[in-house]
């Protein structure tokens, strides 16, 4: 029941935890545990548990937070190293001690503003250590101050990655389910493994010898002071969800209980299922029924010991069934989402909301951003919602495993989600950036723009290709594509091609692509149109065999673009397309940040709210009027050149310009051009002179149609 917000946890009845282990008879069509252990065993097992969480806390140091969230994490450690110490501590006495200190670690505010790491996707992600992170149909859950990420190894994994360009179907024997733990999510460090193949579960059988493991994820108990892992299992003929429990996030695991039926479901087992932990600490599973799996459930953990699933509530119905069934919470929202119903297929995404976990949900649309490549090529894993001291973030975390069946490199891909409007906004990127500790994201220097360029999302043969519009001929995708993937985009003879519009920032670019051709090719291209009308294009010679083809750098207009892909005659094979951006308006490295709605910062117009994917509380909407002007106060430690990143949206026609005044004197005229939407805002980064102490830099409008809209200002030494 640990809660990734920053609300105290709730306590329950401690008194009678030390029943909670003992073996109870079968019933009801449950299985239990047939051992059983005294309660001073339990105490003790428990007391080792709640060291190693004491062990690794006592690492935090003080400097690094605030002194406010430092002092109550400070007391609940001490107890929590006496309790652990304490010999003849009972199990409430231990569960209370760590439940505590995980709330306080929980709370603790990083003194500053933290840093932005890279997630890079299309790739084989590796942990601390440089080995494999195996991680399939899990989960990561916040406890304390650490996320811990869980999820299955199955043999099909090591086949894939070591040869990712051939198909390998069935290999999900069972290997293990490793834990990794991360504080900022990007860099994981390996744990343990918490299950393996000869882990003891009901009737004498192992986990080695179950029929099916997988789609898992971890709660915490306050109660009992014990985390719980809830799997889908096929164990002795039966389907269910397999709970095993631990005394800490990265424990051995022990078998606890096997669920075979959930109530109100109409199948025993479920479909597909993940964990999904509220702002309240209250637990409960995501799932739909199992032969069929047209109904969605959300089903509370048992609050006792989180061993039971509480009878199903019926969410939504689809006859067509739905897989991936995960939960996330955004702005006060619960969000169910799942794919289409073809095995472990990619697939857009469909969303029912409510204002209420259990009840009230809308009917199903399709979650904006996964439509062009199918969700980055994947089929919904599981959410993890971050709270951060600017902003809130979901990451969606995307399978692509298809049975390791040759759909794109790497298994996992992570992208940000945000509210645009009244609904989320799936943003697909090859690489992006993200910083915990304030919940922001922005776009990675060496993300390709184009969507589905490897025209994998697909996975069957087409005559329309996910993402790209025909403007003529014959096209089609064909099997293999270039450096051993799976597809390519042929443009059969004759005149034929195909478009796609996205969304670019400002800046210079490089277009590429691996080609070959077939025929009498004539006017085989590849080219981008800019918001302003330009055209670039790569020209791409005859080749019988894959070759890179790469064009010179360009400017790029921000702004709608439309790339184009075309052959006049002959046939044309493209695979391997990227639009990567190599210089421009990059954000800068953070330094002091100055929300433009925040005193002593002046905004001559209004602070609003209404368009998403702004830092801090709203942001400045000068009006239209030359001189409006949107002003700071910044603080300088020394005399000397500064660099400066106005983040701004500029949704109108047209650039606007502005003067730009420090401390009285105009230094520079600045052009902020179109970012392609209100919602979609940029940087623009300056260089500038302050002076040591307080400076005044003000952003004042030439013309009547006023400043785009200004979010902050950072200010950081060159």
């Amino acid at each position: 029941m640990m809660t990734t917000t920053r609300k105290t946890l709730k306590r329950g009845a401690l008194a009678a935890a030390a029943m909670l282990f003992m073996s109870v008879a079968v019933a009801g069509g449950y299985a239990t545990a047939a051992t059983t252990t005294s309660g001073e065993a339990v105490a003790a097992e428990q007391a080792e548990g709640l060291g190693s969480l004491v062990a690794d806390y006592k690492t935090r140091s003080a400097g690094r937070y605030t002194g406010a969230s430092w002092a109550p994490f400070a007391k609940a450690l001490k107890t929590a190293a006496s309790v652990a110490a304490d010999a003849s501590a009972t199990v409430p006495e231990v569960a209370a001690a760590k439940t505590a200190l995980m709330t306080t670690a929980g709370n603790l505010e990083a003194a500053d503003e933290g840093t932005f790491q890279t997630i890079t996707n299309n790739t084989f992600w590796n942990d601390t250590s440089g080995n494999p992170i195996y991680s399939q149909g899990g989960g990561v859950f916040k406890f304390g101050d650490t996320y811990y990420w869980y999820g299955v190894h199955y043999l099909g994994a090591e086949s894939y990655r070591a040869n990712p360009t051939r198909k390998y179907d069935n290999q999900v024997s069972f290997v293990s389910i490793p834990v990794y733990s991360s504080r900022d999510l990007v860099n994981w460090k390996f744990e343990n493994r918490v299950a393996t193949r000869s882990t003891p579960i009901n009737n004498g059988a192992t986990l080695g010898q179950a029929g099916w493991v997988g789609r898992l994820g971890v709660s915490y108990n306050e109660n009992t002071g014990k985390y719980v892992l809830a799997t889908q299992a096929y164990v002795g003929g039966g389907h269910g969800v397999l709970f095993l429990q631990g005394d800490s996030p990265t424990d051995t695991f022990d078998y606890a209980y096997f669920q075979t039926q959930v109530v109100n479901s109409p199948t025993t087992g479920t479909g597909d299922q993940t964990v999904f932990t509220d702002e309240d600490g209250k637990d409960y599973l995501i799932f739909s029924n199992r032969e069929g799996r047209s109904r969605a459930f959300v089903s509370k953990f048992r609050e006792s010991d989180s061993l039971r699933i509480e009878p199903g509530a019926e969410i939504g119905r689809n006859s067509s069934g739905r897989e991936g069934n995960a939960m996330f919470k955004l702005d006060g929202k619960y969000y169910h989402a799942a794919s289409d119903l073809h095995g472990w297929n990619t697939s857009v995404n469909y969303v029912m909301e409510s204002s209420s976990v259990q009840s009230g949900y809308s009917g199903e649309y399709v979650l904006a951003g996964t439509e062009m490549d199918y969700s980055h090529v994947t089929q919904t894993g599981f959410f993890v919602t971050v709270k951060g001291t600017k902003q809130n973030t979901v990451i969606y975390a995307g399978d692509r495993w298809a049975d390791f069946a040759w759909n794109g490199i790497g298994y996992n891909q992570w992208v940000p989600i945000t509210r645009t409007g009244a609904r989320p906004q799936f943003h697909s990127m090859t690489q992006w950036q993200f910083n915990v500790t304030t919940g922001e994201w922005r776009v990675g220097p060496a993300n390709n723009y184009i969507l589905n360029p490897n025209f994998q999302a697909d996975r069957i043969v087409v005559s329309q290709v996910r993402g790209w519009t025909n403007t003529g001929g014959g096209v089609t995708n064909v099997s293999p594509g270039a450096n051993g993937s799976r597809f390519a985009l042929q443009l059969g003879s004759g005149s034929a091609g195909v478009r796609q519009q996205i969304t670019v920032p400002a800046g210079t670019y490089k277009l590429s692509t691996y080609a070959k051709t077939a025929g009498s090719v004539s006017g085989a291209q590849l080219s981008v149109t800019d918001a302003s009308g330009a055209t670039r294009t790569l020209s791409i010679p005859s080749s019988s065999g894959w070759t890179k083809r790469e064009s010179a750098e360009f400017q790029l207009a921000a702004g709608a673009a439309t790339v184009t892909i075309r052959t006049n005659s002959g046939t044309l094979t493209v695979d391997d397309l990227a639009l990567v951006k190599t210089s421009g308006d990059d954000p800068p490295p953070v330094g002091q940040r100055y929300e433009a709605e925040t005193a002593p910062a002046v905004c001559q117009g209004t602070i609003d709210t209404n368009h998403a994917g702004f830092t801090g509380t709203g942001f400045c909407n000068g009006s239209n009027a030359v001189g409006a002007y949107a002003q700071f106060t910044a603080t300088a430690s020394a005399a000397g050149t500064a660099t400066l990143g106005v983040r701004f949206a500029n949704g109108g026609s047209a650039a606007r310009t502005a003067n730009l005044i420090v401390n009285g004197s105009t230094v520079a005229t600045v052009s902020f051009e179109n970012t392609g939407g209100w919602t979609a805002w940029s940087t623009k980064n300056l260089t500038v002179s302050l002076n040591a102490g307080s400076n005044t830099i003000q952003l004042s409008p030439t013309a009547a149609d006023g400043l785009p809209n200004i979010d902050h200002l950072n200010v950081g030494s060159a």
